[in-house]
């Protein structure tokens, strides 16, 4: 046996000792660390319903039995209110409804205990017990727990907890049952059937969103008239709390908590007092528009106002006037809108009267604080920099500091104003007014949705990265035509951090499959995708005749091609769905893009018809009749939507008028296009017409020459022989040389045939050449029509993607060669971004200004120029307004090679007071880009590396082209073309 003396003892007691403690405190690290963590041990977003049973599962029903509610009796009345609605759900889901206690007796083997921290004294004991923790709710913002606890309390094996750290914390843990279980949050406000399932359980685990990251999250129903308007009247005889039970109800399955209501002819407290009642019960805040202060309609001073609507002239009556409405607000949960705009969402003054607004907001806060009897700070107050505004905050107005700013967008979605990141923080925040629907210059969009996601995601993205983040509304119009974009909105809100750029495409099938099902949900997110895409290039209400290029690159047919192909998919999936979602579907998917194809392709057959008949072709009246069929479709597909769809649920919805506009306001009703019928001659008479001009041959003087071909895009163009007459005539093409390919070289035209053109490359000789195509038609015509090759010697292979042809490169932002990141700034691909493909961003979208040179970020394009001497760079970026009013204005760069870079402002027009009456921001959001261009000396031809650079962040890229030479216009701009290989 080894002896040890008594200094080897404490020796190793010593060593045992510090061993202990330095694991003991490694241990106590490691469980601090998982504590402090908060939701480290809980999972979200995903689904922990299932319909298959396994070990320590938790049946929430099964073999035609549902697991009781559990609710205390003393909670919220509206957790009450809304476990009916999660009871129905249940029972809608299994066939099987589940029994609601609030109280217990007997032994149960499971149950599903529902309930508010210090509201429901189960949760509270549950907390005490250490079953559930409580350091998990407890002070926390709408946040719920959701998890499976064994013998929570005494009779009950095992319970399915669903804790709320408040009222709408509770709420949104029952709603996220319900729409896991299979119930979408628009079951009601687009008929999306319930799917059934026989089993319903709960996997193991806790399961939480956390706390939203914006704190109040919300709609405002404007611009009602005539569709939601007519649509309640009919349904509900006023926008009573019968119908705000149904908005109440949507916004908060779709984790909302916020509400601007109704406004025009509307007043939420005065049309039923049932309705703040209803709000309040609901957990829905309640404010008032921009426009309407102190809680009280615009239409009540209209009701009961005396005098002006002008504080220098009527203090004391609109002072009466303000406090009935925080009277009225009582204890509701509001958020009171400050100062004064003019009557009817007018301006209020042509000059910023700063002094005047400043004594407004004044006078009204110490209204509050005398009704309320609180501290003015504890009571939420918003002042919002709508249009003129802003123009106060500008000139140096500023609201004490617990009063949240409200900054917006310029009603079309580009955010005007942002916090500036070093501003100092307010206890009130700043917050969002965002738009999906607008009345006012330079045109109404009210019809349908316009909203990709995409754009709302960077421009919001945006917002919360510079610290706008205590409130966000956005104008959804009649809500639902804006169905999609409503629920990714208020998705992001709730956690902009969780959706980033590259998960939009998987966002949107994971909604489409929320509504129906995992079949076609790729097919049906990719419809929703491209829709949305096609009306934000050009809103319905802003199209014309002359919108898309008749005559240049196929722009016009391929608009229309596009759509009625986005239609035929949208039927055939139609045709293959179960009858019960075939409302949902045309509601979702199937009737805007019916609506925006016909009306599309309206719009091209009326232009064509009025070119035809400059041109005299046979075909002209044959168009006015389908345009007018066209016209009358649309009626039709209306009146299937208002009176036939879901059983005439939905009468009113879309009366909305969309066709006929002369200015910025909406017609009375819908009006039919001005189409043209022409006299034709007796006898047959040929017409030549040609890809790239809207002449006609032999009426023409000009030579009528084709776009220029080349071996590299190995080009298509069309030639048109048409008859301006009525007999039928024989034809026949000559052409000048063997290397042209005609389609069809001989025929027999009636009204018109078109005739394909190509080269062969291989018979084709080298540089530049031309030769003619003779056409031979009615009473000995001819015409001749050029055709020009460009065959160069070098370089016979591919050497790049990208190579000039026909005086220009078209290149999508995304198709870069390299992109050089540097200083921690990266490029984002923004998918399905903007008019054609996708943008291209620099992120962070806080990153401080660049020097462009070197290697400091920016993107490689490899291209091939033939030409030499100036040429023109046409940059496509989405119309990104200033929002901090930098000095310099939003600034890129482009630069050829190693030549010093050009600093461009593309923001040289800033924001103006007053939008509306600006004519370049006019034609940004006509067009949603904004088109900046840059000039540049090649030396000599061959390979070079165009380079945009970062100077600003927040510009996003489109499109970039390179003219050459004169390139014929268009909508969209050229087409990308890259090389055939």
């Amino acid at each position: 046996m080894v002896k040890l003396n008594i200094n080897q003892s404490v020796n190793i007691m010593a060593r045992f000792n510090r061993l202990y403690i330095k694991t003991l405190i490694l241990l106590i690290i490691v469980f601090v660390g998982s504590a402090c963590s908060g939701n480290s041990s809980l999972k979200s977003n995903e689904s922990f319903i299932t319909t298959t049973n396994s070990p320590g599962y938790f049946t929430l029903s099964a073999d035609s039995v549902s697991t009781p509610l559990f609710v205390s009796g003393d909670d919220f009345p509206g957790v009450l209110r809304v476990l009916n609605l999660l009871q129905t759900d249940i029972a809608n889901v299994t066939d099987t409804k589940p029994e609601i206690l609030t109280t217990l007796t007997n032994h149960s083997d499971r149950l599903v205990i529902i309930g508010t921290v210090g509201k429901s004294p189960t949760i509270d004991k549950l907390i005490t017990d250490h079953k559930i923790d409580g350091d998990e709710l407890k002070g926390k913002w709408e946040k719920f727990v959701i998890q499976v606890v064994k013998n929570p309390i005494p009779n009950v094996d095992e319970a399915l907890v669903v804790a709320g750290s408040d009222k709408r914390g509770t709420i949104y843990g029952m709603f996220d049952i319900s729409e896991k279980i299979g119930v979408s949050p628009w079951y009601w406000w687009a008929d999306v059937p319930v799917r059934k399932k026989s089993a319903l359980y709960v996997k193991p685990g806790k399961y939480s969103l956390g706390e939203p990251a914006v704190k109040y999250r919300g709609i405002f129903i404007n611009d009602e008239e005539p569709a939601l308007g007519g649509w309640v009247r009919q349904k509900f005889g006023d926008f009573n709390a019968k119908f705000y039970d149904h908005v109440f109800e949507l916004i908060l399955r779709l984790k909302g908590n916020f509400l601007w209501p109704a406004m025009w002819g509307k007043a939420f407290y005065d049309d039923d007092p049932q309705n703040p009642i209803l709000a309040n019960e609901y957990g829905v805040v309640i404010s008032t528009s921009h426009h309407e202060p102190m809680m009280r309609a615009h239409v009540e001073w209209q009701r009961y106002g005396s005098g002006p609507w002008n504080y220098s002239k009527n203090e004391a009556e609109l002072k009466k006037f303000w406090r009935k409405g925080i009277e009225r607000m009582d204890d509701n949960e509001s958020i009171v809108t400050l100062a004064m705009r003019g009557d009817g969402d007018e301006a209020m003054s042509q000059d910023a009267n700063v002094g005047l607004l400043e004594k407004i907001v004044k006078d009204q806060r110490e209204i509050i604080k005398e009704v309320t009897g609180k501290k003015i700070e504890s009571i939420p107050q918003v002042w919002a920099l709508y249009k003129e505004v802003q123009e106060y905050y500008d000139k140096g107005m500023r609201v004490p500091d617990d009063v949240t700013i409200l900054l917006c967008d310029d009603n079309w979605g580009n955010i005007r104003k942002l916090p500036r990141l070093n501003e100092k923080p307010r206890s009130g925040g700043f917050g969002i007014y965002y738009h999906f629907d607008y009345v006012g210059g330079p045109r109404n969009y009210k019809w349908l949705n316009t909203n990709p996601i995409a754009r709302v995601w960077e421009q919001m993205h945006l917002a919360y990265k510079y610290g706008a983040d205590r409130i966000w509304v956005v104008n959804v119009g009649d809500i639902k035509p804006m169905d999609f974009s409503i629920s990714f909105f208020l998705d992001y809100a709730w956690n902009p951090d969780a959706i980033t750029a590259d998960m939009l495409p998987e966002y949107t099938q994971k909604w489409v499959e929320k509504q129906f099902g995992e079949k076609n949900s790729k097919q049906i997110a990719d419809i929703i995708t491209a829709y949305l895409k096609f009306n934000s290039r050009r809103k319905p209400e802003l199209l014309s005749p002359d919108t898309y290029s008749l005559t240049n690159y196929q722009e016009a047919e391929n608009v229309v091609r596009e759509y009625n192909d986005l239609m035929q998919k949208a039927k055939d999936i139609n045709d293959s769905l179960p009858a019960e979602s075939r409302d949902a579907f045309y509601e979702l998917v199937l009737h805007p893009v019916a609506a925006c194809a016909n009306l599309n392709d309206l719009y091209v057959t009326v232009g064509l018809n009025r070119l035809y008949a400059r041109q005299g072709r046979a075909v002209t009246n044959d168009l006015a009749e389908r345009a007018r069929a066209l016209f009358k479709k649309d009626a039709e597909i209306t009146k299937y939507y208002n009176q036939e769809l879901a059983g005439g649920k939905w009468n009113h919805m879309m009366d909305q008028t969309h066709i006929g506009y002369t200015y910025w306001q909406q017609p009375d009703e819908n009006t039919m296009p001005e189409v043209v019928t022409i006299s034709l001659n007796s006898d047959a008479q040929m017409g030549v017409a040609i890809q790239g001009s809207d002449k006609w041959w032999p009426d023409a003087a000009e030579k009528a020459i084709l776009p220029e071909f080349d071996p590299y895009h190995d080009q298509k163009f069309y030639i048109e022989i048409f008859n301006r007459g009525i007999k039928p005539f024989e034809y026949t093409t000559v052409p000048g040389a063997e290397w042209i390919n005609i389609s069809e070289e001989s025929g027999t035209i009636l009204t018109e045939q078109r005739l394909w053109i190509s080269i062969d490359w291989s018979q084709a000789p080298e540089g530049m050449n031309d030769a003619p195509i003779t056409i031979s038609g009615s009473e000995n015509t001819k015409t001749d029509i050029l055709v020009k090759i460009n065959n160069p010697k070098i370089p016979k292979p591919s050497v790049t993607r990208f190579v000039e042809g026909d005086g220009y490169i078209s290149i999508e932002a995304e198709h870069f060669s390299r992109k050089i990141k540097s200083s921690g700034i990266n490029w984002l691909v923004i998918p399905d971004f903007g008019r054609t493909l996708s943008g291209v961003t620099p992120v962070p979208v806080t990153s401080p200004e660049q020097r462009p040179e070197g290697d400091s970020p920016h993107l490689e394009y490899d291209v091939y120029l033939f030409s030499t001497g100036e040429v023109n760079v046409d940059v496509y970026l989405a119309p990104t307004l200033n929002f901090n009013n930098l000095p310099d204005g939003i600034r890129y760069a482009v630069s050829f090679d190693d030549e010093k870079p050009q600093i461009i402002n593309m923001t040289s027009n800033p924001n103006p007071p007053d939008l509306n009456h600006d004519g370049v921001w006019n034609k940004w959001v006509s067009e949603n880009i904004n088109i900046q261009t840059s000039t540049h000396t090649i030396m000599k031809p061959g390979k070079h590396i165009l380079k945009f650079w970062m100077v600003d962040p927040a510009v996003v890229l489109e499109k970039i082209v390179i003219k050459t030479h004169n390139i014929p216009s268009s909508y969209l701009g050229p087409p990308e073309r890259p090389v055939k290989k």
